[in-house]
């Protein structure tokens, strides 16, 4: 039961929450526009979407993929890019078959709040479907008139509830600059499958011929979605994450659009999604793997659906002597063996987080923090787990004896190893052919 208890304090408390709770999601759905029939005896047709990221014409909206949300009403959001500006409104034409009704909803337009400056950012595109019809695909268009043929048709997805094929899976966006950080990334998705992750969804916008080897090991392998990620085919990106004033129209590819629809794209067959950078891993100190540490973090924090993860740095600038493997040597990248010291905390400045969620229970997220979830979101202390980042110096001023010895990967250094030099092996096998 969702409300019991022998006191009745306690039970006229829970009867104004749960009714508070219902009462603001039904206020929610009144503020969304009410499907209507505008044509009937059609059949649905309109060429179907299959690119990542399809621009609609003419009107600076950009739509990734729409998905059946039924948490508060029966609805659909769009993932997509908008100019935060010149997008005033959006409508959802829906094609219910077999009975050929054509119902229109006028969307609700919500940017999310950290665009960081930049004219486009990421927009959930909220449409109140037909109550007596499941439609498999909507088309958007910036008008409730018009002719739905011209329009693409994009598929709603996450329609039936699914079973959770795994517990952990991973988003990394994005991957650009022509990246080839090939040691480090075959290091990282390692570890990640010591861990416990089952899948790795990688954004990728461009890398190196070395590294599209490497990726189409892991498809082959199971564990890595490749979702293309085009963006800068539509839009001037920039590689900053803030506004520079430089006529750029989106941060960091696309970053947070990306995550947003990774955890969508992942709400029905993944218990946990983990929102990571591919140079960062999480690494537990008390734990052995992080279905354990889940299960230890949820046992203590109760209602709790983001956990916070904090992030240090591991300059590759400052090495160390031991496991400096021969055969590695040849294969661009980083060794993060080879890094463990660790930069220390610095005043005034509070290190940033990332995170492992429960994906039914989001609504928005950023990089570093959800903006909108069911639930609580807890800062997992440091003594518990903490995110291995090993990339360029932050505090580059710094002597090695400031820096702090921390060595929590070298728990893992044997399999890592091993597990390494197969994947090594028989990628340089593929290369040869």
């Amino acid at each position: 039961m969702l409300c019991a208890g022998k006191k009745s304090y306690f039970a006229a408390v829970c009867i104004i929450t749960v009714t508070s709770v219902l009462t603001v999601s039904y206020l929610r759905l009144q503020r969304l526009y009410q499907p209507k029939v505008i044509q009937e005896g059609r059949r649905c047709r309109g060429e179907i979407a299959n690119s990542t990221i399809t621009a609609l014409k003419g009107n600076k909206t950009f739509i990734i993929s729409p998905y059946f949300d039924d948490r508060e009403g029966k609805v659909t959001r769009l993932i997509g890019i908008v100019h935060h500006k010149d997008v005033k409104q959006l409508y959802c034409w829906f094609c219910c078959q077999p009975n050929g009704k054509i119902y229109v909803s006028k969307a609700k337009i919500d940017v999310h709040s950290d665009r960081f400056g930049f004219p486009y950012g990421a927009a959930d595109i909220v449409c109140l479907e037909p109550e007596n019809c499941d439609p498999t695909h909507v088309s958007i268009h910036q008008s409730p008139h018009g002719n739905i043929d011209q329009l693409p048709r994009f598929e709603i997805k996450n329609r039936k509830p699914g079973t959770f094929s795994v517990d952990f899976t991973l988003c990394i966006s994005a991957m650009f600059g022509n990246y080839n950080n090939v040691l480090q990334f075959i290091q990282s998705m390692e570890m990640y499958k010591i861990l416990g992750v089952q899948k790795v969804v990688i954004y990728k916008n461009n890398c190196s011929h070395l590294m599209e080897k490497v990726l189409k090991f892991y498809m082959e392998e199971g564990i890595a979605e490749i979702v293309p990620w085009p963006i800068n085919s539509h839009l001037r990106v920039s590689s900053e994450w803030h506004f520079m004033q430089d006529g750029t129209h989106i941060g960091y590819y696309g970053q947070i659009t990306a995550l947003n629809d990774c955890i969508y794209r992942n709400m029905e067959r993944s218990k946990f999604v983990v929102l990571n950078d591919a140079d960062e891993i999480i690494l537990p100190l008390k734990h052995p793997n992080w279905k354990t540490m889940m299960n230890s973090l949820q046992e203590q924090n109760p209602g709790t659906s983001v956990f916070l993860f904090e992030n240090h740095i591991f300059p590759e600038t400052v090495s160390s002597r031991m496991f400096n493997i021969s055969s590695w040597n040849t294969v661009p990248g980083v060794n993060i063996l080879q890094h463990v010291y660790r930069e220390p905390d610095r005043k005034d400045v509070i290190n940033p987080r990332k995170m492992i969620v429960d994906p039914r229970k989001v609504i928005q997220t950023s990089v570093h923090s959800v903006l909108q979830a069911y639930g609580n979101s807890a800062n997992v202390p440091m003594d518990v787990a903490l995110i291995y980042h090993c990339r360029k110096a932050l505090q580059r001023d710094l002597p090695r004896e400031s820096l702090i010895r921390d060595t929590t990967l070298w728990r893992y250094n044997s399999s890592l190893i091993m597990n390494v030099n197969k994947v090594l092996s028989q990628i340089m096998l593929q290369v040869q052919k």
